[in-house]
């Protein structure tokens, strides 16, 4: 941005903005962000896991031997700004399904909304259960 865009911002008092769809620009090509290297699990959800959705997150990533450490939190808008390639396992809970990846995918209701909740858990289980299958 020139200096006499900036100050143009400035006199109208805008210290800063966000372009909310730059890949609605012309010519627009993203730059998206690498996950960590340990990053194998992305659980993509409208909000930060609580304490005690963290415990039920963490049994299930014991069950396919994923260690918490290997896991990382993303919310729904920032799935478009990272780069997905070997990524091992992509978790969207309680959002809509937004990635072009070959990652093994779960679907699942929010966490908050398994927990407790027999029949979530088990639809959970039998998705994690078809990808061994695959193996």
């Amino acid at each position: 941005m020139s200096d006499h865009q900036q100050q143009y911002l400035h006199a109208m008092g805008i210290q800063s903005w966000e372009l909310v769809h730059p890949e609605r620009l012309q010519g627009y090509q993203p730059t998206l962000a690498p996950l960590d290297e340990g990053c194998r699990l992305l659980l993509v959800c409208a909000s930060h896991p609580t304490a005690a959705e963290a415990i039920l997150f963490e049994r299930v990533l014991k069950s396919f031997h994923l260690p918490l450490s290997a896991a990382r939190h993303v919310y729904p808008h920032q799935l478009s700004q990272l780069e997905l390639a070997g990524l091992e396992w992509i978790w969207f809970a309680g959002c809509d399904v937004a990635a072009d990846t070959s990652a093994n995918r779960l679907i699942s209701p929010a966490l908050a909304e398994i927990d407790g909740h027999t029949q979530h858990r088990r639809d959970l289980w039998q998705q994690i259960c078809s990808y061994g299958a695959q193996s």
